[in-house]
């Protein structure tokens, strides 16, 4: 009885049992399965390894040595450092008042009544702008930018209108000397239309600089926390924006201005006029610092350029040094915004009497050294109508 009444207990004992014998009978034979099919894994590939040769093995060794070494550019960094505030303040407060004082004598005087006048006018303006750009160059070069990208554009914007611009009218004008004073027959025929002529062609000098800007324009943009149109060092994209420059902005003018120069030099060589010598050495004053604020920067541009479209370089010593030299070729070439003032414009008596008059009217300037600048001397005093008639005509 005792084993009939033990029967409902051990019926569910023994099915738990089976079940559990089941489970782990399939496990076993999975286990199995398993083992057997990672050793056949592993024997295929240990027969793999053994086929091997320890050369083999050797040869997937990786040479450092052909990966490139990084070129530390901290000398330069700390170099900007100091040079760039430095160079750049004094060249936008030089650049600031000298074509500051051409712009209100011009609208002072009203003055605006030849084409070498209306040519001035725009060069100053032109610097002017380009002055104004200085300090947003300099933050760009030495810190991270965070003007926003409307800024950004509008800065290279301005500068490469700017710069176009400048270079464009330092050829027209010497072109325009080059007809007063080498051709002045044909010249004066179109005396009374000159004005006109010269606004006309100042309006399609802003208009062809606004047109090579473009590409600049379009490409600038934010790039590691720095304004550039360019990706990096080595981006195609600055072979052709640099050698448009070199070209447009450089060869272009520099071959305009020596055609035209050579030729006023010339006829001046063969007239008698007691105003031949000085005027001769205005121009080559004028050629000398455009030389030598343009000529050193567009031969490192120049390097540069090449070096790009080679696909860089590897060499950091190089690399550093031609840093260097843009930098300080750049400030060179930077100068001209405030040099054009003293070599295009205060050169010429008129237009200095005209400055010192202001002086005066501004109270910046006593009665006494005014009479001595424009008035005072002999020799000045009788010939001062002469020299203000002669001066501007064959000063360029």
């Amino acid at each position: 009885m005792t084993c009939v009444s033990d029967l409902p207990h051990l019926l569910p004992a023994v099915l738990i049992w089976l079940m559990h014998f089941k489970c782990c009978l399939s496990q076993h034979e999975e286990n199995q399965t398993i083992i057997s099919r990672d050793n056949n894994i592993s024997m295929n590939y240990s027969d793999y390894n053994f086929s091997m040769n320890y050369s083999d093995y050797n040869s997937s060794i990786v040479d450092y040595e052909d990966f490139p070494e990084l070129c530390v550019k901290e000398l330069n960094r700390k170099f900007r450092l100091w040079f760039m505030p430095t160079f750049y303040s004094i060249i936008c407060f030089l650049g600031l008042a000298g074509n500051l004082l051409v712009i209100l004598t011009f609208f002072y005087f009203k003055r605006l009544k030849t084409m070498t006048d209306v040519y001035l006018l725009n060069l100053s303006f032109a610097d002017l702008l380009f002055a104004l750009s200085l300090p947003f160059w300099a933050a760009n070069s030495m810190t991270e930018w965070k003007l926003g990208l409307l800024v950004c554009k509008a800065m290279h914007t301005i500068y490469k209108v700017s710069f176009y611009s400048s270079m464009f009218i330092l050829s027209f004008i010497s072109v325009e000397r080059y007809f007063v004073i080498a051709k002045a027959v044909s010249a004066h025929r179109y005396r009374s239309q000159a004005v006109f002529l010269s606004k006309v062609s100042s309006v399609a000098i802003w208009v062809m600089a606004l047109i090579f800007a473009i590409p600049e324009m379009k490409y600038t943009t934010i790039n590691n926390n720095t304004c550039t149109p360019y990706s990096s060092t080595s981006d195609k994209r600055r072979v052709s924006i640099q050698a448009s420059q070199i070209v447009l902005a450089f060869a272009l003018p520099l071959l305009v201005m020596s055609i035209c120069y050579s030729g006023i030099v010339k006829t001046l060589c063969q007239s008698r006029s007691f105003e031949r010598n000085r005027a001769i050495k205005v121009i080559l004053a004028v050629v000398a610092v455009f030389l030598v604020c343009q000529v050193p920067y567009n031969l490192v541009l120049f390097l540069s350029t090449v070096v790009t479209a080679k696909g860089g370089t590897k060499e950091c010593y190089f690399e550093n040094n031609l840093l260097y030299a843009t930098d300080v070729t750049q400030c060179l070439a930077f100068l001209r915004c405030c040099l054009n003032p003293f070599v295009y414009a205060f050169i010429g008596v008129k237009f200095r009497n005209d400055l010192l008059k202001l002086l005066k009217d501004l109270g910046c300037m006593s009665h006494e050294m005014f009479f001595k600048y424009t008035l005072g001397g002999g020799r000045r005093k009788s010939s001062l109508a002469t020299d203000t008639e002669t001066t501007t005509t064959f000063s360029p």
